[in-house]
């Protein structure tokens, strides 16, 4: 996992609270009024923000969800599986990676509300992203429920919620 390291230090990356690394890259100037966007926003977003995102075989981002539409862009290493829960339930797994002929993407936009989680595809590897976020991000607009929460709510997604979920 020396490449790891290499990416990590290179990008100046640090340690994500739903799991991998990451940095911001970009944040626009202009912002966005909380009256023009309404609820659930808590106040103003900037148009748009960008992010780089590693994350290695021995970790996972847990499920969470924002406010936003959030656009993953695949860079370097193994492909990604993206897991995805409707606000209504439904499930479904999208591969985010450059192998085109296998159904992979190299670019996916989840959907705002979505609940959602990644790991990378192969063991001892990692995946390198970048997300972009429109209205922009803010910790405000983030929501990371524990195990018991998610599963609460989605019965019948426990074995994934299980997986990608910190206790």
């Amino acid at each position: 996992m020396e490449r790891v390291h290499e990416i990590v230090k290179t990008l100046n990356l640090q340690p994500h609270p739903e799991g991998g690394y990451y940095r911001e890259t970009y944040r626009s100037e202009g912002s966005i009024p909380k009256k023009v966007l309404g609820e659930p926003f808590s106040g103003d977003r900037n148009y748009s923000t960008g992010i780089y995102f590693l994350i290695t075989s021995e970790s996972f981002s847990a499920f969470h969800r924002i406010n936003q539409d959030e656009m993953w862009h695949f860079y370097d290493g193994s492909s990604m599986n993206l897991h995805m829960i409707s606000p209504e339930g439904d499930y479904k797994r999208v591969r985010i990676g450059k192998n085109l002929s296998e159904g992979e993407h190299p670019q996916f936009t989840v959907p705002a509300g979505y609940w959602f989680a990644s790991e990378v595809a192969e063991n001892d590897s990692f995946s390198l992203l970048g997300c972009t976020v429109s209205p922009g991000f803010d910790f405000d607009d983030f929501e990371m429920p524990d195990r018991a929460e998610l599963s609460k709510r989605f019965p019948h997604l426990a074995d994934i919620i299980g997986k990608l979920t910190h206790s």
